[in-house]
């Protein structure tokens, strides 16, 4: 049953104009950390990317449209987790696909749950990525051994990093894609566009690791804390731009993969 929904032609549909929906977030948020470079915006992540489309004569507009795209990506995600990836013959390379389907299909959610918060008005909340993380970390670290498991959390996201610059740099990300259907620079995208991505999520781990040892959560952050720890460093502008360049070569792939994904 989970299977003919997930093949049936609306979802299919809905999916792929769903990843093209988290394609826009990826290039939003590169044209954000682009204009950190330049000193002109201040919060470089997804809500800040969704609150740049507010701020648009059309806001409204794009923001229901870019949420229902969400959803759509984020309910495809889902049937992928219990019926996808049928082609990967490995069960554990199988049952990594998935967690990564979870995951963006969580994160896709609650981004297309705060698009609607601000299209009807009510905010949304004004916080940013490292606030969550900040709020997240000090729950974690309020349990027993809780700054043994914000170590444990950080190393996770540090793994998380380095998996995804090995899936770029490998681009087993073609495995999930049909290459006849393809442009030839979809590839190219992908790779610096996941290693991209793999750093932002090494530096996550890093601060968050910090968090841990000074037993801090205030130390911890998201993806806006990300860039701009990166920006902080030696030729910090240049590294930034850099990576900004990676997350709109991401948001360049996902509009390549929504009409050639296997899935």
């Amino acid at each position: 049953m989970v299977t003919q929904v997930r093949h049936s032609k609306p979802v299919e549909v809905l999916g792929s104009i769903g990843m093209a929906c988290y394609g826009v977030v990826h290039l939003l948020v590169a044209w954000l950390a682009i204009q950190v470079v330049f000193g002109s915006a201040e919060q470089t992540d997804q809500k800040g990317a969704v609150g740049a489309l507010a701020q648009t004569p059309i806001g409204p507009v794009l923001l229901w449209a870019l949420a229902v795209g969400l959803f759509g990506y984020a309910l495809w995600q889902l049937l992928m987790v219990f019926s996808g990836y049928g082609w990967i013959p490995e069960k554990s390379k199988r049952t990594v696909r998935k967690a990564g389907s979870a995951s963006r299909g969580v994160v896709s959610a609650v981004i297309g749950v705060y698009a609607i918060q601000l299209a009807v008005g009510s905010g949304g909340g004004s916080g940013s990525s490292n606030e969550s993380s900040q709020e997240a970390t000090a729950r974690l670290m309020s349990v027993p051994f809780g700054v043994v498991l914000v170590g444990i959390a950080a190393v996770v996201i540090i793994g998380v990093g380095v998996a995804a610059v090995l899936k770029g740099v490998k681009q087993t990300f073609m495995d999930d894609l049909n290459p006849a259907r393809l442009p030839r620079v979809a590839k190219p995208m992908g790779t610096a566009g996941y290693c991209a991505k793999g750093l932002s999520y090494g530096i996550i781990g890093v601060l968050v690791g910090i968090a841990a040892i000074d037993a801090n959560p205030k130390e911890a952050g998201g993806l806006d804390a990300a860039l701009k720890t990166l920006q902080h460093q030696t030729f910090g502008n240049v590294l930034l731009f850099i990576v900004a360049l990676g997350f709109a070569a991401f948001g360049g792939y996902c509009f390549a993969a929504a009409r050639a994904h296997k899935g």
